[in-house]
């Protein structure tokens, strides 16, 4: 009964998911002993059938991979999320990776451990311990290093091959913002707080490490406020589809049973049908808990053409010089927890049914078709604070526009900080 139902939930899922994007495949484990990786399962499950079950063939269809930075405030929600995947667990279809890293301070759960360890995860019905076997224990690592990221990917594609790979990096998010550092600094905040080492990956490091990898067929954010124009064009070329949330993200983060569960029903899946199911069982879990959330799918090959899109369509709007109109569209646009981050979709349909400009007006038209025809694999945002969420936000400060801003892969190659900047000098209040 079960299994007929998870059959249902995927069939219903996927029935107008959009088709896959194809692309070359590379050799992922270059520098990568991938035979020394088999030798260390083997050593770590006492088992001489190890190296069957992890073939350098990659006869999987998936390997999910999550980074689990729990050095911070988060940890007890990354041992959770751990044991919700061990309700589902690896098979011969799907294998699921893991690092979950841990410091002193906040859980003491599951033997109160520390450092930094990876596995491999087994199915089990254990839901307060991590039963699967340690692969790595890794003592001390800075898990806010971009090359240490690397260094998982690459030791998830030798431990577990398969022909797609979906890429999760697990923790706080805050997308693109300014923020001053100790010493007075501005610098671009980004993902994977590492509390220990006071560390983090900023958004241009992201691009980095994406670069470091090769390329994955999904980057998803299990983190607040990642869904950003910003974010996603900075790693376009690393990834099929990115997956991750406008607004913040409750700490329980991704429903990790409910996906895997989905993934497994669906091994073959595309990357844009299990970005769906990733995006849909998130918000799933928060809609049945009453909780608005947002959650969507980005096809990675657009955002190219996006940029040269929203290029032609802030050219015409500066042209235009309908303040009262950019005024109203700024007060009454959708935006989350940072004011400064609003939904781009909306922000272009409130000034394209205001305007009376008619090249702002085909512009607009064009740019929308796009944005929901040709960018959006899925938005599943969810709760009526969301109703004008549509699946990504763009950076447009109401007060005061950071200069930091212009060194982002976006704004270098587009026209948006410009737009930006003038936006919010020609709306403040006078």
């Amino acid at each position: 009964m079960r299994n007929w139902l998870v059959g249902l939930f995927v069939a219903a899922i996927l029935g107008n998911a959009a088709a896959g994007f194809a692309g070359e495949r590379i050799d992922f484990d270059q520098g990568v002993d991938a035979r020394a990786v088999i030798q260390n399962i083997k050593e770590a499950t006492g088992s001489d059938a190890a190296p069957g079950a992890f073939s350098l063939k990659g006869t999987r269809e998936w390997t999910v991979m999550v980074y689990i930075n729990g050095k911070n405030n988060l940890e007890t929600y990354g041992l959770k999320d751990v044991n919700e995947m061990e309700a589902v667990g690896s098979s011969d279809k799907v294998g699921v990776a893991v690092e979950l890293g841990r410091i002193k301070g906040y859980s003491s759960e599951d033997g109160d451990w520390v450092g930094s360890r990876r596995y491999l995860v087994k199915k089990d019905n254990d839901t307060a311990k991590i039963t699967s076997p340690v692969l790595q224990d890794l003592g001390k690592v800075d898990m806010g290093d971009w090359k240490h990221l690397v260094d998982f990917v690459n030791w998830a594609k030798a431990a577990a091959p398969a022909k797609r790979y979906m890429l999760v990096v697990w923790n706080h998010g805050s997308g693109w913002d300014r923020l001053r550092s100790k010493d007075g600094d501005v610098w671009t905040t980004g993902i994977s707080y590492d509390d220990e080492t006071g560390n983090h990956i900023s958004t241009a490091q992201l691009g980095q490490a994406m670069a470091g990898i090769g390329k994955v067929d999904i980057y998803a954010s299990d983190a607040c406020l990642m869904q950003m124009a910003e974010v996603d064009y900075q790693i376009k070329d690393f990834a099929d589809v990115i997956v991750g949330s406008e607004e913040t993200e409750p700490a329980d983060g991704y429903s990790y049973d409910t996906l895997l569960a989905g993934l497994a029903a669906a091994p073959a899946a595309t990357a844009a049908e299990l970005g769906k199911i990733t995006a849909r069982t998130y918000t799933a879990h928060y809609a049945k808990l009453g909780q608005g959330a947002t959650q969507s799918a980005v096809n990675a090959a657009a955002l190219g053409a996006l940029l040269k899109k929203a290029g032609d369509w802030t050219s015409a709007v500066m042209a235009a010089k309908e303040v009262d109109v950019l005024k109203g569209a700024m007060k009454s646009v959708q935006d989350f927890y940072y004011s400064d981050n609003k939904d781009l979709y909306h922000f272009v349909k409130l000034v394209t049914d205001g305007t009376k400009d008619a090249a702002v007006k085909a512009k607009g038209t064009e740019f929308l078709k796009f944005i929901a025809g040709d960018l959006l694999v899925d938005n599943a945002a969810t709760g009526s604070a969301y109703a004008n969420a549509f699946g990504l936000a763009v950076y447009l400060p109401s007060y005061s526009y950071s200069a930091n801003y212009d060194k982002l892969a976006w704004s270098v190659d587009g026209n948006w900080g410009k737009f930006a900047k003038w936006v919010s000098d020609v709306t403040k209040a006078d």
